[in-house]
């Protein structure tokens, strides 16, 4: 199927974030776009108002007749969230129109356009969008699906001008259900390669033949950044390809004379044809510098000098949840990061302590997954063990039933630090009332995130 011969395109759940940000790219390049979901919501809203017909009565009356005339230039995009007695989903299934998921639509998108790839079990949210946006500050012609909405655009989606030609898309890349192999890239990073997704994977061989196969995606003469410790798992590609290993003081492309601030990193970027030296990003972190190294390499092989790349760098203001600083006052600090996999933790507390070396760490986690749990659960004590007191939450499920003997508390006999404890979410801002910590941070992908805003208030409020 080509794009440009659709007439119409439909979704199925567009309401969420991922499957929203397809319709408007569509919509954006003059495609009839429709949709159904289940109820209304802010999302749904801001589509209908850019023009989009979506209905929440699951019905095939609902269905626009643009959509019913010509099964052959409709497409319907559909999430695994929607059920299947959905009675359009069945109808569209009978009547023999092409079906596609969010992934293969992301495939069928990258065909038509020079793409950029960010994969790797850490970081490819950070990563992309740090392409995205040096790319979008210096005036290049760029798209962006992202896997964060970014503090700059306030959007996963960065919409390309549709009226210029050379436009080029950046794409995340999600391991997750093989969703990647999907995709067309013609440059593609690999930001890391540790095991995660064990329920989908098996095991740890099987997730690097995994991101070895993604790279495979490439063409011969393609491009490929990859971090150095994932170079030492995944290899050198099939095809010829060219390959740059970076990392912080290893590899060809190196991030050297790292120094912590208050709210940034300052360091030097180093290759063998370029040295920037005093660069600075708002977002602080060992592992976002080590992001940020791909993204500048990126940009300086699509022409864009290193004193654009330096402006682009301190306007960009990272991606929410990562790494987000919500309170920075005398003797108060709380960050909110989305980390969930113990070397994640890692990078992160070990920042957050380089940062703020005099003062009492106090780290809140909401482990996400039961198997995640199960499988790492000796990492996620370690890397907890950096905080000076831990605080754990239950393990928030999200698609998974609960598996027997899997819970957070399993995680406590492991955490090497005199203060821990196990938490509920409505007795938090008490327990936090009486342990009155100094650096606060909260940890994890699932709901704790409804959290976050309460804590900061009550930070900004609470005498120490």
């Amino acid at each position: 199927m080509k794009l440009k011969e659709l007439h119409s395109v439909h979704f199925l759940g567009i309401g969420g974030i991922g499957m929203s940000a397809l319709a408007r790219w569509f919509n954006h390049v003059g495609v009839a776009v429709s949709g159904y979901d289940k109820t209304p919501s802010s999302l749904t809203k801001a589509l209908e108002e850019e023009g989009m017909q979506i209905s929440f009565s699951d019905d095939i009356e609902s269905i626009p007749n643009k959509v019913k005339e010509d099964s052959s230039k409709s497409l319907i995009v559909w999430t695994p969230a929607i059920p299947k007695d959905t009675v359009q989903l069945r109808y569209f299934q009978q009547e023999g129109y092409r079906l596609e998921k969010r992934a293969a639509v992301l495939g069928l998108i990258t065909a038509d356009m020079p793409t950029i790839a960010v994969a790797g079990t850490h970081g490819k949210t950070t990563t992309s969008s740090m392409i995205a946006h040096l790319l979008k500050h210096a005036g290049k012609n760029v798209a962006a699906f992202l896997g964060g909405i970014t503090q700059n655009y306030q959007s996963n989606l960065i919409l390309h001008d549709e009226g210029k030609k050379g436009a080029t898309v950046v794409v995340e890349a999600d391991e997750f259900d093989r969703s990647f192999l999907h995709l067309h890239p013609n440059v593609a990073v690999l930001t890391s390669a540790d095991p995660d997704h064990l329920d989908i994977y098996g095991d740890d061989e099987h997730m690097v033949e995994g991101f070895r196969a993604f790279v495979d995606l490439l063409p011969s003469g393609g491009q490929l950044y990859v971090q150095a410790n994932a170079f030492s798992k995944i290899g050198l590609p099939k095809k010829a390809v060219k390959v740059m290993q970076y990392g912080i003081n290893a590899g060809e492309v190196r991030a050297e004379n790292i120094r912590p601030k208050v709210a940034s990193f300052a360091f030097d970027f180093v290759s063998k044809d370029y040295k920037i030296k005093e660069l600075e990003i708002k977002i602080p972190g060992y592992h976002n510098v080590e992001n940020v190294l791909p993204a500048i390499s990126i940009a300086l092989q699509m022409g864009i000098s290193p004193a654009e790349i330096k402006a682009g760098l301190e306007s960009y203001k990272g991606v929410k949840r990562r790494f987000e600083i919500w309170v920075q006052e005398d003797g108060k600090v709380f960050i909110d990061d989305y980390a969930h996999h113990p070397e994640e933790i890692r990078a992160f507390l070990s920042s957050v302590k380089a940062m703020y070396p005099q003062n009492k760490l106090t780290a809140i986690f909401q482990p996400h997954l039961y198997t995640r749990t199960r499988d790492f659960a000796k990492g996620f004590s370690e890397s907890l063990s950096l905080a000076d007191e831990v605080v754990l939450l239950d393990i928030y499920p999200a698609r998974e039933l609960p598996i027997e003997g899997v819970s957070a508390s399993m995680l406590l006999a492991g955490i090497q630090v005199t203060k821990k404890s196990l938490q509920t979410k409505d007795g938090l801002l008490d327990y936090l009332n009486a342990s009155k910590p100094e650096v606060l941070v909260t940890i994890g992908a699932g709901d704790i995130d409804r959290l976050v805003e309460p804590i900061a208030n009550w930070m900004k409020n609470h005498e120490n």
